[in-house]
Protein backbone atom coordinates (compact mmCIF):
# COMPACT_ATOMS: atom_id res chain seq x y z
CA UNK A 1 0.00 0.00 0.00
CA UNK A 2 2.41 2.66 1.06
CA UNK A 3 4.34 2.39 -2.43
CA UNK A 4 1.07 4.15 -3.86
CA UNK A 5 1.25 6.94 -0.89
CA UNK A 6 5.02 7.33 -1.94
CA UNK A 7 4.11 7.87 -5.76
CA UNK A 8 1.11 10.17 -4.77
CA UNK A 9 3.74 12.16 -2.18
CA UNK A 10 6.06 12.38 -4.97
CA UNK A 11 4.12 13.89 -7.54
CA UNK A 12 2.34 16.25 -5.01
CA UNK A 13 5.77 17.47 -3.61
CA UNK A 14 6.93 18.20 -7.10
CA UNK A 15 3.57 20.24 -7.99
CA UNK A 16 4.23 22.47 -4.53
CA UNK A 17 6.54 24.91 -6.61
CA UNK A 18 5.43 27.85 -8.53
CA UNK A 19 3.87 26.62 -11.20
CA UNK A 20 1.37 28.77 -13.16
CA UNK A 21 -1.74 26.26 -12.85
CA UNK A 22 -0.68 25.63 -9.37
CA UNK A 23 -1.08 28.86 -7.91
CA UNK A 24 -4.06 29.71 -9.80
CA UNK A 25 -6.07 27.09 -8.49
CA UNK A 26 -4.62 27.46 -4.84
CA UNK A 27 -5.60 30.79 -5.03
CA UNK A 28 -9.07 30.51 -6.32
CA UNK A 29 -9.10 27.81 -3.40
CA UNK A 30 -8.09 30.82 -1.03
CA UNK A 31 -10.52 33.00 -2.27
CA UNK A 32 -13.43 30.97 -2.39
CA UNK A 33 -13.14 29.73 1.73
CA UNK A 34 -12.52 33.68 1.95
CA UNK A 35 -16.07 34.41 0.41
CA UNK A 36 -17.86 31.47 2.29
CA UNK A 37 -16.24 32.38 5.35
CA UNK A 38 -19.87 33.89 6.77
CA UNK A 39 -21.56 31.08 5.89
CA UNK A 40 -18.98 28.84 7.75
CA UNK A 41 -19.74 30.65 10.64
CA UNK A 42 -23.66 30.40 10.39
CA UNK A 43 -23.35 26.62 9.72
CA UNK A 44 -21.57 25.84 12.86
CA UNK A 45 -23.30 28.31 14.90
CA UNK A 46 -26.21 26.17 13.78
CA UNK A 47 -24.93 23.05 14.59
CA UNK A 48 -23.67 23.52 17.82
CA UNK A 49 -26.48 24.76 19.25
CA UNK A 50 -28.44 21.37 17.94
CA UNK A 51 -27.84 19.06 21.15
CA UNK A 52 -26.43 16.20 20.01
CA UNK A 53 -25.50 14.61 22.99
CA UNK A 54 -24.47 10.71 22.29
CA UNK A 55 -27.49 9.68 23.10
CA UNK A 56 -29.71 12.31 21.93
CA UNK A 57 -30.61 10.18 19.23
CA UNK A 58 -32.32 12.72 17.31
CA UNK A 59 -30.38 15.73 17.59
CA UNK A 60 -27.57 13.67 16.51
CA UNK A 61 -29.75 12.83 13.35
CA UNK A 62 -30.81 16.44 12.94
CA UNK A 63 -26.97 17.96 13.09
CA UNK A 64 -26.27 15.28 10.56
CA UNK A 65 -29.14 16.38 7.99
CA UNK A 66 -28.05 19.93 8.43
CA UNK A 67 -24.52 18.69 7.07
CA UNK A 68 -26.21 16.39 4.59
CA UNK A 69 -28.14 19.32 2.86
CA UNK A 70 -24.62 21.31 2.66
CA UNK A 71 -23.04 18.40 1.27
CA UNK A 72 -26.22 17.80 -1.36
CA UNK A 73 -25.38 20.98 -2.42
CA UNK A 74 -22.08 20.00 -3.65
CA UNK A 75 -22.93 17.30 -6.04
CA UNK A 76 -22.23 14.38 -3.09
CA UNK A 77 -24.14 11.16 -2.92
CA UNK A 78 -25.22 10.91 0.91
CA UNK A 79 -26.38 8.55 2.82
CA UNK A 80 -27.79 7.96 6.75
CA UNK A 81 -27.05 4.63 8.33
CA UNK A 82 -28.99 3.65 10.97
CA UNK A 83 -27.81 3.13 14.24
CA UNK A 84 -30.34 0.62 15.61
CA UNK A 85 -28.44 -2.53 15.39
CA UNK A 86 -25.74 -0.96 18.01
CA UNK A 87 -27.71 1.52 20.06
CA UNK A 88 -26.73 4.74 18.80
CA UNK A 89 -28.57 7.51 16.14
CA UNK A 90 -26.30 6.21 12.46
CA UNK A 91 -23.80 8.02 10.89
CA UNK A 92 -23.62 10.09 7.75
CA UNK A 93 -22.00 8.96 4.65
CA UNK A 94 -20.95 10.86 2.13
CA UNK A 95 -19.08 10.04 -1.29
CA UNK A 96 -18.37 11.72 -4.55
CA UNK A 97 -15.30 11.73 -7.69
CA UNK A 98 -14.58 8.67 -9.58
CA UNK A 99 -11.27 9.29 -10.14
CA UNK A 100 -7.90 10.38 -8.34
CA UNK A 101 -6.45 9.55 -5.04
CA UNK A 102 -9.01 7.78 -2.67
CA UNK A 103 -9.04 10.00 0.14
CA UNK A 104 -11.46 9.39 3.22
CA UNK A 105 -12.63 12.54 5.88
CA UNK A 106 -13.55 11.70 9.29
CA UNK A 107 -15.28 13.69 11.20
CA UNK A 108 -18.55 13.11 14.01
CA UNK A 109 -22.27 14.06 14.84
CA UNK A 110 -22.03 13.75 18.86
CA UNK A 111 -20.68 15.41 21.67
CA UNK A 112 -20.28 14.49 25.66
CA UNK A 113 -23.37 16.94 26.40
CA UNK A 114 -26.52 15.37 26.67
CA UNK A 115 -30.04 16.94 25.91
CA UNK A 116 -30.67 17.89 30.04
CA UNK A 117 -27.00 19.52 29.90
CA UNK A 118 -26.91 23.26 31.07
CA UNK A 119 -24.45 23.61 28.38
CA UNK A 120 -25.98 23.81 24.99
CA UNK A 121 -25.16 27.82 22.76
CA UNK A 122 -23.04 28.89 20.97
CA UNK A 123 -21.70 31.95 22.43
CA UNK A 124 -19.25 34.52 20.79
CA UNK A 125 -16.74 36.07 23.80
CA UNK A 126 -13.69 38.15 22.88
CA UNK A 127 -10.62 37.95 21.11
CA UNK A 128 -11.82 35.77 18.54
CA UNK A 129 -12.92 32.91 20.48
CA UNK A 130 -16.56 30.82 20.94
CA UNK A 131 -17.56 28.87 23.44
CA UNK A 132 -19.59 26.25 22.92
CA UNK A 133 -20.79 22.44 23.64
CA UNK A 134 -18.74 20.57 20.81
CA UNK A 135 -17.54 23.63 19.19
CA UNK A 136 -13.88 21.97 19.24
CA UNK A 137 -14.99 18.37 19.32
CA UNK A 138 -15.87 18.50 16.47
CA UNK A 139 -18.27 20.40 15.00
CA UNK A 140 -15.57 22.73 14.03
CA UNK A 141 -13.87 20.04 12.45
CA UNK A 142 -16.83 18.98 10.61
CA UNK A 143 -17.72 22.49 8.80
CA UNK A 144 -13.67 22.70 8.25
CA UNK A 145 -14.72 19.65 5.76
CA UNK A 146 -17.53 21.15 4.19
CA UNK A 147 -15.93 24.30 3.88
CA UNK A 148 -12.68 22.98 2.02
CA UNK A 149 -15.01 20.68 -0.39
CA UNK A 150 -17.31 23.60 -1.46
CA UNK A 151 -13.38 25.60 -1.99
CA UNK A 152 -12.06 22.24 -4.44
CA UNK A 153 -15.18 23.06 -5.91
CA UNK A 154 -15.42 26.68 -6.64
CA UNK A 155 -11.81 26.33 -7.77
CA UNK A 156 -13.24 23.59 -10.52
CA UNK A 157 -10.79 20.96 -8.63
CA UNK A 158 -12.98 18.80 -6.55
CA UNK A 159 -13.93 16.54 -9.34
CA UNK A 160 -10.31 15.68 -9.73
CA UNK A 161 -10.55 13.25 -6.71
CA UNK A 162 -12.53 10.44 -5.16
CA UNK A 163 -13.61 11.42 -1.77
CA UNK A 164 -15.66 9.99 1.05
CA UNK A 165 -17.00 11.07 4.35
CA UNK A 166 -18.10 9.60 7.50
CA UNK A 167 -19.30 11.49 10.11
CA UNK A 168 -20.15 9.07 12.98
CA UNK A 169 -22.77 9.75 15.63
CA UNK A 170 -21.32 7.84 18.50
CA UNK A 171 -17.77 8.48 19.22
CA UNK A 172 -18.09 9.64 22.27
CA UNK A 173 -19.77 6.86 23.05
CA UNK A 174 -19.15 3.89 20.78
CA UNK A 175 -21.99 1.39 19.91
CA UNK A 176 -21.77 -2.31 20.69
CA UNK A 177 -20.62 -4.15 18.80
CA UNK A 178 -17.91 -2.50 17.48
CA UNK A 179 -17.54 -4.67 14.08
CA UNK A 180 -21.31 -3.12 13.58
CA UNK A 181 -20.49 0.84 14.84
CA UNK A 182 -17.26 1.24 12.92
CA UNK A 183 -18.23 -1.15 10.09
CA UNK A 184 -19.15 1.94 8.06
CA UNK A 185 -15.50 3.58 9.03
CA UNK A 186 -13.77 0.34 8.11
CA UNK A 187 -15.55 -0.24 5.00
CA UNK A 188 -14.39 3.36 3.68
CA UNK A 189 -11.26 2.63 5.01
CA UNK A 190 -10.84 -0.21 2.38
CA UNK A 191 -11.75 1.46 0.17
CA UNK A 192 -9.60 4.50 0.52
CA UNK A 193 -6.12 5.40 0.08
CA UNK A 194 -5.60 8.25 2.55
CA UNK A 195 -7.76 8.97 5.77
CA UNK A 196 -7.91 12.22 6.99
CA UNK A 197 -9.19 13.08 10.28
CA UNK A 198 -10.63 16.58 11.96
CA UNK A 199 -10.30 16.24 15.52
CA UNK A 200 -8.79 18.82 17.54
CA UNK A 201 -5.60 16.93 18.28
CA UNK A 202 -4.23 18.82 21.36
CA UNK A 203 -5.35 22.20 20.15
CA UNK A 204 -1.89 23.60 18.89
CA UNK A 205 -2.48 24.74 15.26
CA UNK A 206 1.22 24.09 14.85
CA UNK A 207 0.45 19.76 15.74
CA UNK A 208 -1.40 17.34 13.87
CA UNK A 209 -1.68 13.75 14.47
CA UNK A 210 0.09 10.82 13.54
CA UNK A 211 -0.54 8.37 16.27
CA UNK A 212 -2.93 7.63 18.44
CA UNK A 213 -3.11 5.49 21.41
CA UNK A 214 -5.21 2.44 21.40
CA UNK A 215 -7.86 2.70 24.72
CA UNK A 216 -8.84 -1.24 26.09
CA UNK A 217 -11.60 -0.84 29.15
CA UNK A 218 -10.78 -3.25 31.40
CA UNK A 219 -12.23 -5.20 34.43
CA UNK A 220 -10.91 -6.31 37.82
CA UNK A 221 -12.97 -8.77 39.74
CA UNK A 222 -11.30 -10.04 43.24
CA UNK A 223 -13.00 -12.49 45.79
CA UNK A 224 -11.93 -13.17 49.50
CA UNK A 225 -12.84 -15.29 52.21
CA UNK A 226 -15.36 -13.38 54.90
CA UNK A 227 -14.97 -13.58 58.27
CA UNK A 228 -14.48 -11.90 61.87
CA UNK A 229 -11.93 -8.78 60.86
CA UNK A 230 -10.14 -10.33 63.94
CA UNK A 231 -9.01 -13.40 62.07
CA UNK A 232 -7.84 -11.63 59.19
CA UNK A 233 -3.68 -12.61 58.06
CA UNK A 234 -4.56 -15.87 60.05
CA UNK A 235 -4.20 -19.06 57.70
CA UNK A 236 -7.94 -19.62 58.14
CA UNK A 237 -8.91 -16.56 56.89
CA UNK A 238 -6.28 -14.70 54.56
CA UNK A 239 -5.91 -11.12 54.02
CA UNK A 240 -9.14 -10.22 51.66
CA UNK A 241 -10.45 -8.63 48.63
CA UNK A 242 -9.74 -4.82 49.37
CA UNK A 243 -6.02 -6.04 50.28
CA UNK A 244 -5.83 -8.31 47.61
CA UNK A 245 -6.81 -5.76 45.56
CA UNK A 246 -4.56 -3.06 46.76
CA UNK A 247 -1.71 -5.50 45.63
CA UNK A 248 -2.89 -6.01 42.38
CA UNK A 249 -3.21 -2.64 41.68
CA UNK A 250 0.37 -1.12 43.13
CA UNK A 251 1.33 -4.57 41.18
CA UNK A 252 0.52 -2.84 37.81
CA UNK A 253 1.20 0.64 38.76
CA UNK A 254 5.05 -0.66 39.31
CA UNK A 255 5.34 -2.75 35.96
CA UNK A 256 3.24 -0.54 33.56
CA UNK A 257 3.93 3.18 34.76
CA UNK A 258 7.30 3.32 33.26
CA UNK A 259 6.02 2.09 30.05
CA UNK A 260 6.70 5.16 27.38
CA UNK A 261 3.30 6.17 25.93
CA UNK A 262 1.24 3.75 28.03
CA UNK A 263 -0.66 4.47 30.66
CA UNK A 264 -3.48 2.43 32.79
CA UNK A 265 -6.20 3.83 35.15
CA UNK A 266 -8.24 2.15 37.60
CA UNK A 267 -11.42 4.59 37.80
CA UNK A 268 -13.70 3.18 39.54
CA UNK A 269 -13.40 0.71 42.70
CA UNK A 270 -16.30 -1.06 44.91
CA UNK A 271 -15.73 -3.66 47.85
CA UNK A 272 -17.27 -4.88 50.88
CA UNK A 273 -19.38 -8.12 51.90
CA UNK A 274 -21.70 -7.26 49.09
CA UNK A 275 -21.61 -5.21 45.67
CA UNK A 276 -24.33 -4.55 43.54
CA UNK A 277 -25.10 -2.27 40.56
CA UNK A 278 -25.84 1.17 40.60
CA UNK A 279 -28.02 3.19 38.55
CA UNK A 280 -26.25 3.38 35.80
CA UNK A 281 -22.96 1.79 34.06
CA UNK A 282 -20.97 4.00 35.88
CA UNK A 283 -21.76 3.48 39.49
CA UNK A 284 -22.16 0.53 41.79
CA UNK A 285 -23.15 -0.16 45.58
CA UNK A 286 -21.40 -1.85 48.25
CA UNK A 287 -22.23 -3.08 52.00
CA UNK A 288 -19.23 -3.53 54.24
CA UNK A 289 -18.51 -2.98 57.88
CA UNK A 290 -15.01 -2.45 59.75
CA UNK A 291 -14.71 -5.31 61.47
CA UNK A 292 -15.98 -7.99 58.78
CA UNK A 293 -13.12 -9.31 56.14
CA UNK A 294 -14.23 -7.88 52.55
CA UNK A 295 -15.20 -10.99 50.31
CA UNK A 296 -15.58 -8.83 46.93
CA UNK A 297 -14.70 -6.21 45.47
CA UNK A 298 -14.34 -4.89 41.64
CA UNK A 299 -12.35 -2.54 39.80
CA UNK A 300 -13.35 -0.81 36.43
CA UNK A 301 -10.49 0.97 34.27
CA UNK A 302 -8.66 1.77 30.83
CA UNK A 303 -5.19 1.33 29.69
CA UNK A 304 -3.84 2.89 26.49
CA UNK A 305 -1.63 1.74 24.90
CA UNK A 306 0.52 2.78 21.32
CA UNK A 307 0.35 -0.50 19.34
CA UNK A 308 -1.43 -3.89 19.66
CA UNK A 309 2.09 -5.41 20.75
CA UNK A 310 2.55 -2.65 23.63
CA UNK A 311 -1.00 -3.66 24.70
CA UNK A 312 -0.27 -7.46 24.56
CA UNK A 313 2.63 -6.76 26.72
CA UNK A 314 0.93 -4.88 29.26
CA UNK A 315 -1.58 -7.57 29.58
CA UNK A 316 0.63 -10.49 30.03
CA UNK A 317 2.30 -8.22 32.59
CA UNK A 318 -1.35 -7.75 34.43
CA UNK A 319 -2.41 -11.06 34.04
CA UNK A 320 0.62 -12.65 35.77
CA UNK A 321 0.06 -9.88 38.47
CA UNK A 322 -3.44 -10.96 38.71
CA UNK A 323 -2.65 -14.47 39.28
CA UNK A 324 -0.15 -14.00 42.38
CA UNK A 325 -2.95 -14.28 45.10
CA UNK A 326 -2.68 -13.97 48.54
CA UNK A 327 -4.10 -16.19 51.18
CA UNK A 328 -7.65 -17.09 50.18
CA UNK A 329 -7.98 -14.85 47.95
CA UNK A 330 -8.53 -15.33 44.00
CA UNK A 331 -8.62 -12.57 41.30
CA UNK A 332 -9.68 -12.70 37.38
CA UNK A 333 -9.19 -9.51 35.43
CA UNK A 334 -10.54 -9.13 31.70
CA UNK A 335 -10.15 -6.90 28.69
CA UNK A 336 -13.46 -5.42 26.43
CA UNK A 337 -13.35 -4.77 23.41
CA UNK A 338 -12.11 -1.19 22.91
CA UNK A 339 -10.15 1.14 20.08
CA UNK A 340 -7.08 0.34 18.47
CA UNK A 341 -4.01 2.07 17.87
CA UNK A 342 -2.99 4.51 15.09
CA UNK A 343 0.88 4.04 14.94
CA UNK A 344 3.14 6.23 14.23
CA UNK A 345 4.34 5.10 10.16
CA UNK A 346 6.83 6.63 7.96
CA UNK A 347 3.58 7.03 5.73
CA UNK A 348 2.15 8.99 7.92
CA UNK A 349 5.37 11.42 8.51
CA UNK A 350 5.37 11.94 5.42
CA UNK A 351 2.02 12.69 4.97
CA UNK A 352 2.73 15.17 7.87
CA UNK A 353 5.69 16.42 5.65
CA UNK A 354 3.56 17.22 2.71
CA UNK A 355 0.30 18.76 5.31
CA UNK A 356 3.74 21.20 6.99
CA UNK A 357 4.73 22.19 3.94
CA UNK A 358 1.66 23.76 2.56
CA UNK A 359 1.04 25.35 6.44
CA UNK A 360 4.38 26.73 5.56
CA UNK A 361 3.54 28.12 2.07
CA UNK A 362 0.77 29.92 3.46
CA UNK A 363 3.10 31.32 6.24
CA UNK A 364 1.24 29.59 8.96
CA UNK A 365 4.71 27.91 9.73
CA UNK A 366 5.62 24.34 10.47
CA UNK A 367 3.35 21.69 11.58
CA UNK A 368 4.94 18.73 14.22
CA UNK A 369 3.48 15.30 15.24
CA UNK A 370 1.47 15.57 18.66
CA UNK A 371 2.96 13.59 20.99
CA UNK A 372 0.87 10.38 21.64
CA UNK A 373 0.53 11.30 25.32
CA UNK A 374 -1.77 14.56 24.19
CA UNK A 375 -4.03 12.38 21.81
CA UNK A 376 -6.88 10.64 23.06
CA UNK A 377 -8.28 7.74 21.27
CA UNK A 378 -10.40 9.17 18.31
CA UNK A 379 -11.91 6.93 14.93
CA UNK A 380 -9.53 7.31 12.54
CA UNK A 381 -7.74 4.65 14.63
CA UNK A 382 -10.16 2.17 13.66
CA UNK A 383 -9.09 3.25 10.14
CA UNK A 384 -5.34 3.08 10.11
CA UNK A 385 -4.85 -0.70 9.99
CA UNK A 386 -6.83 -0.26 5.86
CA UNK A 387 -5.32 2.83 4.41
CA UNK A 388 -2.09 3.48 3.16
CA UNK A 389 -0.97 6.74 5.78
CA UNK A 390 -4.01 8.83 8.27
CA UNK A 391 -3.09 11.95 9.78
CA UNK A 392 -5.70 13.60 12.54
CA UNK A 393 -6.11 16.54 14.13
CA UNK A 394 -6.94 18.99 11.37
CA UNK A 395 -9.78 20.33 13.09
CA UNK A 396 -11.12 23.67 14.69
CA UNK A 397 -8.38 24.65 17.69
CA UNK A 398 -9.13 25.54 20.48
CA UNK A 399 -9.32 24.47 24.72
CA UNK A 400 -11.67 22.99 27.32
CA UNK A 401 -12.70 19.81 25.24
CA UNK A 402 -15.36 17.76 27.11
CA UNK A 403 -15.95 20.53 29.87
CA UNK A 404 -17.92 23.74 30.04
CA UNK A 405 -15.12 25.69 29.06
CA UNK A 406 -14.83 24.31 25.88
CA UNK A 407 -13.77 27.19 23.33
CA UNK A 408 -12.89 28.27 19.57
CA UNK A 409 -9.71 29.89 18.38
CA UNK A 410 -11.93 31.22 15.80
CA UNK A 411 -8.35 32.61 13.92
CA UNK A 412 -7.69 28.74 13.24
CA UNK A 413 -10.95 27.91 11.19
CA UNK A 414 -9.62 29.82 7.90
CA UNK A 415 -6.12 28.54 7.99
CA UNK A 416 -6.98 24.86 8.93
CA UNK A 417 -9.74 25.22 6.44
CA UNK A 418 -7.24 26.52 3.53
CA UNK A 419 -4.46 23.70 4.43
CA UNK A 420 -6.90 21.10 4.48
CA UNK A 421 -8.07 22.39 1.20
CA UNK A 422 -4.87 22.50 -0.36
CA UNK A 423 -3.28 19.35 0.72
CA UNK A 424 -6.38 17.45 -1.16
CA UNK A 425 -6.03 19.38 -3.82
CA UNK A 426 -2.25 18.64 -4.25
CA UNK A 427 -2.29 14.77 -3.26
CA UNK A 428 -5.01 15.07 -6.17
CA UNK A 429 -2.59 15.70 -8.43
CA UNK A 430 -1.06 12.25 -8.16
CA UNK A 431 -4.08 10.96 -9.47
Amino acid sequence: MFQKFAALLVVATLFCGPGLADEKAEQAIINAIETDYSRMLLTLEQSVNINSGTMNFAGVAQVGALYAKELDELGFKTDWIDGADFGRAGHLIASHGTKGPKILLIGHLDTVFAKTDDFQTFEPLNNERVKGPGITDMKGGDIIIIAALRALKAADVLDDVSIKIVMTGDEESSGRPLAKSKKALIDAAIWADIALGFEDGDGNIKTAVIARRGSVGWTLNVTGKAAHSSQIFTNDVGYGAVLEAARILDGYRQALSTMPNLSFNPGRIVGGTRIGKGDSANTGTAFGKSNVVAQTLKVTGGIRALSPEQLKEAQVKMQAITADNLLHTSAILTFDEGYPSMGPTEANKKLLGLYSAVSQSFGYGEVMAVNPRKAGAADISFTAGYVDAALDGLGLMGTGGHTKDETADMSTLKRNTTKAAVLIYRLSLGG
